[in-house]
């Protein structure tokens, strides 16, 4: 697919790495629906693309809430004029141990099912219908080629305190391999991308000692930028032979 023949939602754009592929795309003349909850920041997407070649609109989205998914997809597929892709890019972090030892009273304190629920609901259940609703408009409209980028991590190896985020994002890449078997049928084909340490708002945010500790393992020496990210995005939207698969991009880091 050519960047240009884009008609794609991107989710979680109002900001970080959602937002630098937006740009990305209608500068070579594509057009996206970016979604987040924060619409003050989608505003200031939509504005800084009044020059590009293509076009950026942008509506709230909350991709935990079901009836909110529904509505922005119809919307999306009304002001673009159709509907041919997705990123999944939205995401939450609620990191800690599944279960602890207070390391003064002793206490064992449990991961709370509000902390779990968040992280499923955002990141995989929210996700998952994104790519349901999506696929169903363009399987009811007819519109192909498509594909879907699913944003998993590298943290579905494996992460000490993520188990919430582990499991959602380790299902988003197995989902990848599953849907491009379901959805082959409507000449649609799905990719999947598991960035590193990427600096990115929701980074940026971490413990700093974390954080430091982690830069340290990167074997190229530093942290990612959106645009190493949007390189892969890249590849898999040109790439029409590309399908099912995941690709790692984060500068050599294991954890």
């Amino acid at each position: 697919m050519k960047l240009s023949d884009l008609k794609i939602i991107v989710t979680g754009g109002a900001q970080g790495m959602g937002a630098h592929f937006a740009k990305r795309i209608a500068e070579a003349g594509g057009s996206v629906a970016i979604g987040d909850v924060a619409e003050d920041k989608l505003a200031e997407v939509v504005a800084s693309s009044k020059d590009l070649s293509g076009t950026i609109v942008g509506k709230r989205l909350d991709v935990s809430d079901e009836a909110s998914i529904g509505e922005f997809v119809e919307w999306s597929h009304k002001e673009m004029g159709g509907l041919n892709g997705l990123v999944n890019n939205a995401g939450v972090l609620r990191d800690g141990l599944l279960v602890k030892k207070d390391r003064e009273t002793g206490e064992i304190k449990k991961m709370g099912a509000k902390q779990w629920d968040l992280v499923i609901g955002v990141n995989l259940t929210g996700a998952t219908f994104m790519v349901r609703d999506v696929v169903a408009k363009m399987a009811e409209t007819g519109s192909k080629p498509g594909v879907i980028i699913n944003m998993s991590s590298l943290a579905r190896y494996g992460n000490r305190g993520q188990s919430n985020y582990v499991s959602a994002k380790a299902a988003l890449a197995a989902n990848t391999v599953t849907w491009a078997r379901e959805f082959k049928r409507f000449g649609i084909r799905v990719g999947a991308i598991a960035p590193g340490m990427i600096e990115t708002p929701m980074t940026q945010g971490m413990n700093p000692k974390a954080r430091e500790g982690l830069i340290k393992m990167i074997p190229v020496g530093r942290v990612g930028v959106p645009e190493d990210i949007w390189q892969a995005v890249q590849f898999i939207i040109e790439c029409d032979y590309f399908n099912g698969r995941c690709i790692d991009v984060d500068g050599g880091l294991t954890m």
